[in-house]
C-alpha cells in the first residue's frame, strides 16, 4: 500500500472518531462539542464567605467592652424613667379626676311607680260573675311588669259594709279567699312588685278615724298590722291619716315601731299615709310627725285652674325644700278623690303625667290613669270607680292602646322605664331652671350621667321659650313629647317652640 493511501486511511479513522465524539442532542447544549476528545469544563467561581454572627466567646468578649456596658446602662435608665414617668401621669390623673358620687340608698319604693287598685271589684274578673277579684288582679300581673311598676296597694280588701262592724283581719269573699292572695302575693313578689294593704279602718266611713282615740279601735289597728305583715306583704297604707294626728298622735309611733318589726336586710317594709290636705306646711308636719316613708297629698292639685306653670313651680320647690331629706311622693288623684282624668283638663293629662314621672321622688298610678279612665259622676267615692277597660272596640282600652304607638298607655310605659333605668331620673339632683304663667322647666342630674330638661307648658296655646342657664347647653336631644307629631331631633334650647299643652322632656350629655 502506498504512503497516500495510510494517510487517507488515518484520516476516514479520525474522521469517524470525530462523529463518535458528537454530542447525541446538540440543540440541548448552549456551547457548541469539542474535538479531538477535548471536553470543556466549568468550574465555579469561588464562593464569598458569609458572616455568621460572633461566637459565644467573641459575644462575652465584646460585651464586657467599656463601650457595651454604658449602652446597657443607659438603655436600662431611659427604660424605668419612662416607665416611672407614665406611672406618674397615670397617678395624676387618677387623682385630678372627678371623683364619682355614690348612690344613694334606696329602698325598693324609691325606684319605681306605685300602681294603686282601690277598688278590686272593678280591675278583672276572673270567674265571670261581673265583679273584679284578687285572681283577676293576678291574671294581669304581666300588665304591671310592662309598666315597671315597683309597688301594687291593693284595696281595702277585709270585710265591710256601710254601717256594720269592720273585720280587719278577713277578706271580703267576694273578693277571693286568703289563698288566692297568698297566690297573688307570691305572683307580685315574683315579678319583684312589692304587695301593700290599704288597711284604713271603717273605710266606708267619711271619717273613718272617728273613734282612732279607743283603746279598743286602736287595738283592732295594731293587731291588723300584726296579722297581715305576717303574711309577708311588703307595707301597709292608711288613708286620711290628719285624723290620727288629731285623735291619737302617740298610734303614729306604735304603727311605725310595728312596721319596722317586720323589716329585713333583704326586704324593707313600707309605711305609706295619704292626706287630702293642699297646704305644704301641713302636709310636712303631718309626715313629720306620723313617720311615713311617703305621704300622698293633693299639693299638686293646688295650682289653680287653668293651673299656673309658676305656681306649680313655686309649690314644688317648696315642698321638696321642706322635707328636706325625706323622701317626696306625688300622685294627682288618690281612692278618695278619683283619678287623674277626672281632675285635670283633658289637655293637661300627658302633662301631668310626665311631671308626675319626671319630679324627684315617688309617682302614684290610679289604676286605669295609664289609659286616661275616668270616674262615673256620682259624690260617693265608693260607687263613682269605673270598671278597668282592658278589650273593645273603644281606643280607650288596653288592648287598642297596646296596638297605638302614640298612645297614652306607650306614653306610661316610655316614661316608667326611663325612671327606673336612668339614674338622673331615679335618684338626681333637681333644678329648677326657668317658670312664667305658662311654662315650667326643671332639671335632673346625676353625677356625669346623663342630663334630662323637662318643659312643660301649661297654657293652651302655643309658646315660645328661650332657655338660657349655666347648668344647660345651647341644645339638647328630644326623648319624649306628650305631642306624638314632635320630631325626635336636637332642638335649640334659645329657640324652643311648645305646642299648647306639651310636655317636652329633653336629653344632653354630661360636660366636664
Amino acid at each position: 500500500m502506498s504512503k497516500d493511501s495510510e494517510v487517507d486511511m488515518k484520516e476516514v479513522e479520525l474522521n469517524e472518531m470525530d462523529m463518535e465524539k458528537q454530542p447525541m442532542n446538540t440543540q440541548a447544549m448552549d456551547y457548541p462539542a469539542e474535538k479531538n476528545g477535548c471536553v470543556k469544563v466549568k468550574v465555579p467561581e469561588e464562593m464569598e464567605e458569609k458572616f455568621t454572627g460572633l461566637s459565644k466567646e467573641e459575644l462575652l468578649k465584646v460585651a464586657g467592652t467599656p463601650g457595651w456596658v454604658r449602652t446597657r446602662w443607659a438603655l436600662l435608665i431611659l427604660f424605668w424613667l419612662g416607665w416611672l414617668g407614665m406611672l406618674a401621669g397615670a397617678i395624676v390623673i387618677i387623682v385630678q379626676a372627678p371623683r364619682c358620687k355614690p348612690i344613694p340608698e334606696q329602698k325598693w319604693w324609691n325606684k319605681g311607680a306605685m300602681y294603686q287598685i282601690s277598688s278590686v271589684e272593678n280591675f278583672q274578673d276572673s270567674n265571670g260573675d261581673g265583679k273584679g277579684d284578687l285572681t283577676g288582679i293576678k291574671n294581669k300581673i304581666d300588665h304591671l311588669e310592662k309598666l315597671k311598676v315597683k309597688g301594687l296597694i291593693l284595696g281595702p280588701i277585709y270585710q265591710s259594709t256601710f254601717g256594720s262592724d269592720t273585720d280587719m283581719l278577713t277578706i271580703d269573699q267576694t273578693l277571693g279567699l286568703k289563698e288566692h292572695f297568698t297566690i297573688l302575693l307570691e305572683a307580685a313578689q315574683k315579678k319583684d312588685i312589692g304587695v301593700v294593704l290599704d288597711l284604713t279602718p271603717d273605710d266606708k266611713n267619711n271619717n273613718p278615724w272617728n273613734n282612732i282615740s279607743s283603746p279598743e279601735v286602736q287595738n283592732k289597728l295594731k293587731a291588723a298590722f300584726e296579722h297581715w305583715l305576717t303574711t309577708g306583704i311588703d307595707g301597709i297604707m292608711i288613708s286620711q291619716i290628719e285624723g290620727i294626728k288629731d285623735n291619737a298622735p302617740s298610734l303614729f309611733d306604735e304603727l311605725r315601731n310595728l312596721t319596722d318589726k317586720y323589716t329585713t336586710d333583704t326586704r324593707p317594709r313600707v309605711l305609706i299615709g295619704v292626706t287630702s290636705s293642699k297646704n305644704i306646711a301641713e302636709v310636712v308636719e303631718i309626715q313629720n310627725i306620723s313617720r311615713t316613708d311617703l305621704l300622698l297629698s293633693g299639693i299638686l292639685q293646688n295650682s289653680g285652674s287653668p293651673p299656673s306653670g309658676s305656681r306649680v313651680a313655686l309649690d314644688v320647690q317648696e315642698y321638696i325644700e321642706r322635707l328636706g331629706n325625706s323622701s317626696p311622693a306625688w300622685s294627682v288623684g288618690s281612692r278618695t278623690m278619683g283619678h287623674l282624668s277626672s281632675l285635670v283638663e283633658d289637655r293637661l293629662v300627658r302633662l301631668y303625667s310626665m311631671m308626675l314621672f319626671t319630679l324627684p321622688g315617688t309617682p302614684f298610678i290610679n289604676y286605669g290613669d295609664e289609659i286616661g279612665l275616668s270616674d262615673y259622676s256620682a259624690e260617693n267615692p265608693n260607687t263613682k270607680f269605673p270598671m278597668m277597660l282592658w278589650s273593645g272596640s273603644s281606643n280607650m282600652s288596653v288592648e287598642s292602646q297596646k296596638l297605638d304607638g302614640n298612645s297614652l298607655l306607650n306614653l306610661y310605659i316610655q316614661l316608667s322605664e326611663l325612671k327606673v333605668k336612668d339614674r338622673s331620673l331615679k335618684h338626681g339632683d333637681f333644678f329648677t331652671i326657668f317658670h312664667d304663667n305658662n311654662v315650667y322647666a326643671y332639671l335632673r342630674e346625676w353625677d356625669q350621667s346623663e342630663r334630662f330638661l323637662t318643659v312643660l307648658n301649661f297654657g293652651d296655646t302655643q309658646t315660645p321659650v328661650s332657655l338660657k342657664h349655666e347648668k344647660l347647653p345651647a341644645g339638647a336631644e328630644v326623648v319624649l313629647s306628650t305631642h306624638p307629631q314632635r320630631q325626635k331631633e336636637h332642638v335649640d334650647l334659645t329657640k324652643l317652640m311648645l305646642e299648647p299643652s306639651e310636655g317636652l322632656l329633653l336629653r344632653f350629655p354630661y360636660v366636664s
